[in-house]
């Protein structure tokens, strides 16, 4: 009797505290969001092919949400996630209809392209001790420049018809694009909390001098978060070119801020050491939801990103002044030299 009720205790324990996290209050978000947009459009916003389309442009803000927590635990930034992404969408575009390569070749070319962008992004950055923001923002820069010269002014639609297939197949109106990103939402999960690695990239982030002396090297882990960054920008690059009907020089134009909205939203701190998984996909969803009530609503496009700018900005000041007012308690608590014995 008595194990029932602790088990009751510590249940009920463990809801009190989820409950007061950032991750329940997105979960809130995204029912509460869900719901007014099924009342809004007279109940069709869950009907199935409404759900599939929402679900099938959600895979890309997922992955580059996590690309970007990637290099945040870290303590670094990716400023060339919405390049390199494109830049790798029309990569494998070209590869495909301009030359015939077969659509599994062309995507692993993509792919691996892409991590060695992020390899090279973070070799550049320890070797030369210049800050990742500078570094990325010229990543950004020349591979803007590479993309236009794949694609120029052109749409390139002509590639693989099975790549095309996967990208609006939707089995039980659930997109296997959708079903990519969570499952690398789930392992990129399992390998940072489960694996030695994993642990090593926060442990870097978190307090690189106490890493270092654990024998952690601090610029490893930064070329790993690149590379791994890289890698889930190329998954979601591949994605994209999947589920659009063509690519061209806009692809990855309007990343940036999607990139840091779902990691930041989702609970990551920009001063790195922790990630938030589950919390960056329930901000991806919420982003997602912006965008469906301007369809819905026939808002002008820009008001998104001004609304996902102000929350951005308000996540990071509510964050600064947590951490400013823990930082008080703990000098204030803590003795004072010369006091009273």
């Amino acid at each position: 009797m008595n194990t029932i009720r602790d088990r009751r205790s510590r249940t009920a324990a463990a809801l009190h505290r989820f409950s007061r996290t950032t991750t329940a209050m997105l979960l809130l978000v995204v029912v509460a969001g869900a719901v007014a947009l099924e009342v809004a459009s007279s109940g069709s916003f869950l009907e199935g092919p409404s759900v599939r389309v929402f679900l099938q442009y959600l895979a890309t803000p997922i992955l580059i949400g996590l690309a970007q927590m990637v290099a945040l635990c870290v303590g670094q930034l990716n400023l060339a996630v919405g390049a390199l992404g494109g830049f790798t969408a029309c990569l494998t575009g070209v590869l495909m209809a301009d030359h015939g390569v077969p659509a599994p070749v062309a995507v692993l070319v993509g792919l691996l392209t892409a991590t060695a962008v992020g390899l090279v992004t973070g070799v550049v950055i320890v070797a030369t001790q210049i800050n990742g923001f500078i570094v990325t923002l010229a990543t950004m820069t020349i591979l803007l420049g590479a993309q236009y010269r794949l694609v120029g002014t052109r749409t390139v639609d002509g590639y693989s018809s099975t790549l095309r297939d996967l990208g609006t197949a939707a089995p039980l109106d659930v997109p296997l694009v959708f079903v990519t990103a969570i499952a690398a939402a789930v392992l990129l999960g399992a390998f940072m909390y489960r694996t030695v690695a994993g642990r090593r990239l926060l442990a870097a982030g978190g307090n690189p001098l106490a890493a270092r002396l654990s024998g952690i090297s601090t610029d490893r882990q930064i070329v790993a978060a690149h590379t791994l960054s890289g890698l889930l920008v190329g998954v979601a690059a591949v994605t994209a070119a999947a589920s659009l009907p063509g690519v061209n020089r806009s692809v990855g134009g309007d990343w940036l801020l999607p990139s840091f909205a779902a990691p930041i939203i989702g609970g990551v701190a920009l001063t790195g050491g922790c990630i938030a998984v589950f919390g960056t996909v329930l901000a991806a969803f919420v982003t997602r939801l912006i965008d469906a009530a301007r369809a819905q609503f026939s808002l002008d496009p820009s008001w998104v990103n001004l609304l996902i700018g102000l929350v951005v900005l308000g996540t990071v000041a509510g964050g600064h002044l947590h951490q400013t007012r823990l930082a008080k308690a703990a000098t204030t608590s803590s003795p004072q030299p010369g006091g009273a014995r």
